[in-house]
């Protein structure tokens, strides 16, 4: 009876103590994570542990908003080897390397880990990072890895979407395949550099929507997100990367960014404690005139007229009889052609989209005018710009069709296009 009692006692205390142990935020290489704990960030916002999303058997290693009803899953671990019993269990290697393995032999996903780490271990954030790092240093240039390196669907504030222009690593989006499936699906978000750099929403290789420019106060394309009373954001474009962050204005409000498969879009949701829902706050695409190249090449997109679709300004349908049938495909050609040698001239189109950047050039120290200049001389560009409109520096220019050009209202910013010179008059010549 009394061994009874004691055997009793013993297992009350280990359940406490499991208990209590499960709520820590980090683990060091003597411990590991089964499949029935969970890593919980100290302020205990976010948990690390397994789960199963929708109505999938699978598990899954993930980290999810801990103190909310609705389980949303911020990032994958295994998104495309799914475990499929419950003998998961993560572990963190001397080295500082994670290994998730099943029935301890298995490994179904590991990291790369950079750099030397004399004493490692995996601590949650409380902004939902997952990193590995020396127990005696939290800086965070020092992470030997991070999860915010490889993000799943979701951007959390603080997240970095972009290119490392050194290394050429990436940092990207991608959508879940569906609600019961976390492996990468169609939808891919991310900064592309092929011209100057823009932000880039992808179905496949199809692009859906596009940022537009930088241009030093906002993008181009979305200048009201600056405004938002929710998050602030900003653009980092120097000789080392380049990428996107955003930042909670309020730390007590829970925002996030995700993918999703089945619109096609970028939503962003925000955490409403009144109604326990998440609300769309933000979606792109947004409206017609948000998918990309809509009007075809050398058009502008106007969501104030009907149809949107217009010619840019000494432009005229390419295909008239399919463009008067809503076959925006063909785009405008010029009304005059152009004849470079014998001099062509600028106009002024205010307050647009500036067109896609893929066929385009950049120089961040050129003035408007030498920009104009260099432009002009090149037979085969056709529009260029300020790159910076706060200080009025810098420059950019396109080359051949211009695509993806959206007239805005009062934002936006002046697009300068090449036209034929008897089209121009004097004024835009000099």
């Amino acid at each position: 009876m009394e061994m009874g009692f004691y055997f009793y006692s013993a297992c009350c205390f280990l359940i406490i103590f499991s208990k209590a142990s499960n709520a820590t935020d980090t683990i060091s290489p003597s411990e590991s994570l089964t499949d029935s704990m969970t890593l919980v960030s100290s302020d205990g916002s976010f948990a690390l542990g397994f789960f199963s999303p929708g109505s999938s058997k699978n598990r899954y290693l993930g980290i999810w908003y801990n103190n909310i009803p609705i389980q949303t899953v911020v990032w994958v671990a295994n998104r495309i080897s799914p475990i499929n019993d419950s003998t998961g269990v993560l572990k963190i290697e001397i080295s500082g390397k994670l290994v998730l393995q099943v029935q301890n032999t298995t490994a179904v996903w590991s990291t790369n880990t950079t750099g030397s780490v004399q004493n490692p271990v995996l601590q949650l954030l409380d902004s939902g990072n997952l990193v590995v790092r020396d127990e005696n240093d939290s800086n965070p240039e020092s992470y030997v890895w991070q999860s915010f390196d490889y993000p799943s669907d979701t951007s959390l504030p603080g997240m970095k979407i972009g290119v490392d222009l050194r290394t050429g690593f990436n940092r990207k989006l991608s959508s879940w395949k569906n609600w019961d499936d976390p492996s990468p699906g169609d939808l891919t978000y991310g900064v592309e550099i092929e011209g100057s750099p823009e932000i880039v929403l992808r179905k496949g290789l199809e692009k859906l929507s596009v940022s537009g420019l930088w241009n030093g106060n906002g993008f181009n394309g979305a200048p009201n997100l600056r405004s938002s009373p929710i998050f602030g954001y900003d653009f980092v474009w120097n000789e080392n990367e380049v990428y996107y962050i955003y930042f909670l204005k309020n730390k007590s409000v829970m925002s996030r960014g995700v993918l999703n498969e089945t619109q096609n879009a970028r939503e962003r949701y925000t955490w409403n404690a009144e109604t326990q829902t998440w609300q769309l706050s933000l979606i792109l695409p947004n409206g017609y005139c948000d998918i990309y190249g809509r009007c075809g090449p050398n058009g502008n997109c106007d969501s104030n007229k009907l149809p949107a679709c217009q010619c840019l300004t000494r432009f005229r349908p390419k295909w008239p009889e399919r463009w008067n049938s809503s076959d925006y495909s063909g785009g405008c050609i010029h009304i005059k052609p152009l004849n470079c040698q014998k001099g062509d001239g600028f106009i002024r189109i205010r307050n647009v989209k500036n067109p896609g950047t893929t066929n385009s050039w950049f120089n961040k120290t050129m003035n408007l005018k030498e920009c104009r200049d260099k432009c002009l001389r090149n037979c085969s560009c056709m529009a260029y710009t300020n790159l910076d409109v706060t200080t009025g520096s810098g420059c950019v220019m396109w080359f051949g069709d211009l695509i993806d050009i959206k007239q805005l209202q009062s934002e936006g910013q002046d697009l300068y296009i090449r036209v034929s010179a008897s089209e121009t008059g004097t004024a835009l010549q000099s």
